[in-house]
């Protein structure tokens, strides 16, 4: 069995030495000799080239953000940032997911050791997910793309000009991943979209700068969801990290709840959480998408709302960072449709307009 070479790159020795202690008696795991900053880290990976790298973001005489640009240009290889809980951490960290970094994982500035520890899973997973990761499917698409995306979506938009926003809402789960794919949705939206309400896998803090990033990006709002926002045409609501996001309805109109409560399949936010609440609220007026992410959580949520009614899509293996979440709720027997990434804007506003009702 081939090892996954995992190089950590940090100016905390505390840091390099928890990570490496956790990691370097998994079978599958070969932990390379760290490094305190990306100089050193060149030098290491001239002799001996990672799988996967855990990469500071702060660090003396190279920044993590400079690095990983300078790798992605010259020897694409999947990164896992390590970040702290704050809110530059977070500023810092969305830079280095819009530079093609794969996920984050979080560390306190206090409890160091026993945050790591109880995070083990959590990191193990990280980094067998992207051992597997495609980033070919990481950096965005050809100018020509996306101008061919959107010109279907107009032509949908025009061609549906009672498009009906307020029968249907459209709600996403994403992972390892998503924060790309999600992008290439949302800046393909007209401004007269669906209601929808996404759950991406992400610590607290970085979810509201993640939303106002793509915010400024889009013809669509799109925001971090707070308890009892009313789910709008025009409107993406994300839910904030480290809570729970459900769909309710009220009267003639949809909101969400925001709340606390317990992990579910190891997440907070959990898309099965939302997907379950979207079948029992919403029914065959749901309509559900699964994208790129590792692991489990959706799936059974999914299932739910194809039985519920709805219709149900899950992205495509050639198309997903990871195909972890996807091929679960396909095996499950819980997808209606499986499309490429490119092809989901304009499914999203066809499954909104009336011939599909």
């Amino acid at each position: 069995m081939k090892k996954i070479k995992v190089l950590i790159v940090d100016d905390s020795a505390v840091v390099r030495q928890v990570i490496s202690a956790l990691l370097k008696n998994e079978p599958d795991i070969e932990m390379l000799a760290p490094a305190s900053d990306p100089i050193f880290a060149l030098k290491k990976m001239a002799v001996q080239w990672p799988d996967v790298i855990i990469l500071d973001v702060e660090m003396p005489r190279m920044d993590g953000i400079t690095f990983l640009k300078q790798l992605m240009a010259d020897h694409p290889t999947p990164v896992i940032i390590c970040s702290t809980l704050t809110e530059r951490g977070a500023e810092v960290t969305i830079q280095a997911l819009q530079a093609g970094a794969l996920t984050i994982i979080t560390k306190p500035k206090a409890g160091l050791k026993d945050f790591l520890q109880e995070s083990r899973q959590e990191l193990l997973n990280a980094v067998r997910a992207a051992a597997q990761a495609k980033l070919e499917n990481i950096f965005k698409p050809s100018h020509n793309a996306v101008k061919k995306v959107q010109a279907t979506v107009q032509a949908i938009t025009h061609s549906s000009p009672a498009l009906k926003t307020t029968q249907k809402v459209i709600v996403i789960g994403t992972s390892t991943g998503g924060t790309q794919a999600l992008e290439a949705i949302l800046t393909a939206l007209p401004a007269v979209s669906p209601g929808i309400v996404i759950v991406q896998h992400m610590p607290e803090k970085f979810t509201a700068m993640f939303a106002d990033r793509l915010n400024g990006l889009c013809q669509i709002e799109v925001r971090e969801a707070k308890h009892g926002d009313r789910v709008l045409p025009g409107l993406a609501l994300i839910a904030p990290g480290g809570r729970h996001m459900q769909l309710n309805r009220s009267g003639a109109h949809y909101q969400v709840k925001i709340k606390d409560g317990p992990a579910v399949n190891r997440h907070k936010p959990s898309v099965d959480v939302l997907f379950r609440s979207a079948a029992k609220q919403a029914g065959p007026n749901a309509v559900g998408f699964i994208l790129t992410g590792m692991g489990d959580d959706g799936a059974r949520g999914l299932q739910m709302l194809k039985e519920h009614g709805a219709f149900t899509v899950a992205q495509d293996e050639a198309s997903c960072i990871v195909f972890g979440m996807p091929k679960e709720a396909i095996e499950r027997g819980g997808v209606c449709s499986v499309l490429p990434l490119n092809q989901i804007a304009q499914e999203i506003l066809q499954r909104a307009s009336s011939r599909h009702q």
